[in-house]
């Protein structure tokens, strides 16, 4: 008689979170906790001893930057978005472009073709697929409901495993939502901000990948869309920032930049929370450049998954109270 092996798998009990099975977006892509820790990642990798980062960017950025000790300098973007190269980038040095608001992945396939070491922040851009090639990172929380993760497309993977990040913590916000509402959960979504300081690099949370495995891409990107051309077309004539997107592009949000510095707060005012990319900018900037003003009017329109078309046309009939 063949003797039983253990069981590895713990049967019955309560019962589980309950989640639907499925695979995620990246399934090929490296997974971690945080997009700062995936670009700590690509610097440890490659070694880079200088790397040049827009102005107009979180500071979270300088993290991984700094823990590394490695030189830094600013570089300015043009009113389309797009970087003003004007100095040379060094054979060991590397140069970080954001895809903002996932709407410049054109801008991308052209800076891939003219610079070596180019690093692709992907933080606002989750549903433009990464070009061959180039290191790419995503941040998963700017579009889902999750806590943390990250994805990383890298050819060369450090050679040290990674440990498990543990998200059990982290979704207090994300509960206080569902039965309290958005606004119950922000103090402790702030909170969950200041938590993932200064980690150190893990791989993603089985909570988080559980969570994200069982999302409708499909339908999240289609929604996105709609909403956001919807927008365009009663904002564009109004917007001060000019750009076109591609068919296949699903943006994060819908930019809106006006010269009205009051728009934020009556949109606030009225349960549309906007928020202000990047405060940051006003230190690293000064009143004549074109990231201090991005930085002050700039409106971040909320297009997600969650809204039905009826949603977004209430907040267009407020925004038209203001043009």
């Amino acid at each position: 008689m063949q003797k039983n092996k253990p069981n590895p798998k713990s049967m019955g009990g309560y019962f589980e979170l309950q989640l639907t099975p499925g695979i995620d977006y990246y399934p090929n892509l490296v997974r971690l906790n945080t997009g700062r820790n995936a670009l700590e990642y690509i610097l440890r990798r490659k070694a880079y001893t200088k790397i040049y980062i827009p102005y107009f960017t979180c500071e979270v950025i300088l993290e991984p930057i700094n823990k590394l000790n490695i030189a830094y300098q600013f570089y300015t973007i043009n009113e389309n978005l797009e970087p003003i190269i004007d100095f040379a980038i060094e054979p060991h040095s590397c140069l970080l472009y954001t895809n903002y608001f996932g709407i410049k992945q054109e801008v991308v396939k052209e800076l891939s073709k003219q610079i070596k070491n180019l690093i692709i922040d992907n933080s606002q851009a989750f549903f433009s697929e990464p070009l061959p090639g180039i290191d790419t990172f995503y941040s998963c929380r700017k579009f889902f409901g999750v806590s943390d993760g990250a994805y990383l497309q890298i050819k060369k993977k450090l050679s040290k495993k990674l440990p498990v990040d543990l998200s059990i913590n982290r979704f207090s916000h994300l509960l206080k939502s569902i039965e309290l509402g958005i606004e119950a959960g922000y103090s402790d979504y702030k909170a969950n901000n200041e938590v993932l300081e200064n980690n150190e690099i893990k791989g993603m949370s089985r909570l988080t990948q559980k969570i994200l495995s069982g999302i409708d891409y499909e339908e999240c990107a289609k929604i996105r869309k709609r909403n956001f051309n919807f927008l365009h077309k009663h904002l564009q004539a109004h917007n001060l920032l000019k750009f076109n997107i591609s068919e296949s592009s699903s943006p994060m949000v819908y930019p809106f930049l006006s010269t009205n510095r009051d728009l934020k707060l009556h949109l606030i005012q009225k349960k549309i929370y906007v928020a202000t990319y990047w405060p940051n900018v006003f230190k690293w900037t000064n009143k004549k450049m074109f990231e201090h003003r991005l930085a002050r009017y700039l409106v971040p329109l909320p297009i997600d998954h969650r809204y039905n078309l009826q949603d977004i046309f209430f907040m267009l009939n407020i925004l038209q109270q203001f043009l």
